[in-house]
């Protein structure tokens, strides 16, 4: 029996490492810990059981869980990474942590994923998956980010055939807003397509898969590192060499409403050399049984020269979406945590009743500052942005805010999310793989 005690103290000793993933300077979750009493709060207590649980540092070990979350299924697979369901387990938020195996980065794929990370930082939008933490081990790097259960809309078109206007047009309008708050922002997205639109509830999309995403000093900046995904590559993309982001993502945007309300890709071929050839041509049949406002739109979008196509303030302004409102982005304030030497009398009410509900976890205000600087690289923050996020869907009554778990929060192991959900799309940067997808994301 000797050599048992020994594996077992060895896996202890594994799994005590593991639980400091996520931390920086050699700090771990249990040295991030800050009471202010005696008292036990959720959070110690949480801390205290993946400290010193047995069957939790198991789990750790075999990769079932990491940091705050809890893993339950696989939801999509990509070529260095897999997206599985987690539960945080203070929170019993469900959320999708995208796991990349280190050792297959290269170091092009490790900047692109440092872009990807800043850039999710950046964006503040009611329509744009949030990433909520990002946790590295010695072997693997976990981006945890908000979970669409809806799936994805390329899979809702192929599986259910075309949308009516009357159900895309709002659908388009979230998704006009979403990529203008980015564009207003410097940022390019590069990858717009049906397979990053993913489903929160039947009428509310978000984009995600910031992988290609990219910064700009200007809107008419030119850039010239070729990406995304063939069939929505615009013709300056296989013709010039350079082209400007905003006149892309507005093509790329184009070629989704066609596929959205007509049921299939305005440019079809089975070979990227016949694709290439038709996207130049720029001649594509006009979707039966669509209006002439969305068709117009739809042209508008897909015009050869760059210079001569609509601009996204033109599609918010265009016919086929008059009355119909866009959504605006969500308040700009920090989601780090906190900002040193912010007072109460500087935040809103949602700053506030966030503090508020973090204090009865057990973080208080000099938690959160002593998290500060290290942003999403933080358990603290991770905790921070999911409540905030919760209770911001709430305000935009896309969740309840009455929706609390069944359980007591700080006790993991009695959290099992509704099976259904283990078998949802992701909305990480990876999308489950379909033989009928284009995807030709990295990651």
């Amino acid at each position: 029996m000797p050599s048992a005690k020994v594996h077992v103290s060895a896996a202890t000793d594994r799994a005590r490492n593991v639980i400091s993933a996520g931390s920086t300077n050699g700090r771990s979750l249990t040295s991030d810990l800050t009471l202010t009493s005696s008292q036990v709060t959720p959070y110690s207590r949480l801390i205290n059981q993946l400290r010193n649980d047995e069957r939790l540092m198991k789990e750790l070990t075999l990769g079932k869980r990491v940091g705050l979350y809890r893993f339950y299924g696989d939801l999509g697979t990509g070529n260095f990474s897999q997206v599985k369901l987690g539960v945080h387990q203070l929170t019993n938020e469900r959320v999708a942590v995208k796991v990349i195996n280190k050792a297959k980065l290269d170091q092009k794929t490790q900047r692109m994923l440092a872009r990807e990370i800043a850039n999710m930082d950046r964006v503040h939008h009611p329509n744009i998956i949030r990433l909520y933490e990002v946790l590295e081990t010695l072997s693997k790097i976990h981006l945890v980010m908000e979970h669409a259960p809806g799936g994805e809309l390329f899979h809702k078109i192929t599986t259910e055939g075309r949308m009516s206007e009357q159900r895309a047009r709002p659908l388009v309008a979230q998704l006009v807003s979403a990529v203008q708050h980015m564009h207003n922002n410097n940022m390019i997205h590069r990858d717009i397509k049906a397979e990053n639109v993913f489903f929160s509830r039947p009428d509310v999309v978000k984009l995600g898969d910031f992988g290609f995403s990219t910064l700009v000093n200007a809107p008419e900046q030119h850039l010239t590192t070729f990406c995304g995904s063939p069939p929505y590559a615009a013709p300056e993309l296989f013709r010039d060499d350079y082209y400007t982001g905003a006149a892309v993502d507005a093509w790329a945007l184009g070629i989704l409403v066609h596929f959205m309300v007509a049921g299939a890709m305005p440019f079809r071929a089975t070979t990227v050399t016949a694709l290439k050839r038709q996207i130049l041509s720029g001649a594509f049949p006009e979707p039966e049984g669509v209006s002439p406002q969305c068709v117009s739109l739809i042209r508008g979008l897909l015009r050869l020269q760059p210079a001569e196509r609509w601009t996204l303030r033109e599609v918010a302004n265009c016919p086929w979406l008059a009355g119909q409102p866009l959504p605006s982005p969500s308040r700009p304030f920090s989601l780090t945590a906190a900002v040193p030497g912010r007072t109460v009398e500087d935040m809103d009410k949602l700053e506030t009743a966030t503090r508020a509900r973090l204090v009865k976890l057990g973080l208080d205000a000099d938690a959160l500052e002593a998290h500060w600087e290290r942003g999403g690289r933080s358990p603290v923050t991770g905790i921070y942005r999911i409540t905030m996020h919760r209770m911001m869907r709430a305000e935009d009554g896309e969740v309840s805010e009455t929706d609390s778990p069944r359980r007591r929060v700080g006790t993991p192991t009695d959290s099992r999310p509704d099976s259904r959900d283990s078998r949802s799309v992701s909305p990480g940067v990876v999308s489950v793989k379909n033989d009928k997808s284009k995807a030709c994301t990295i990651l």
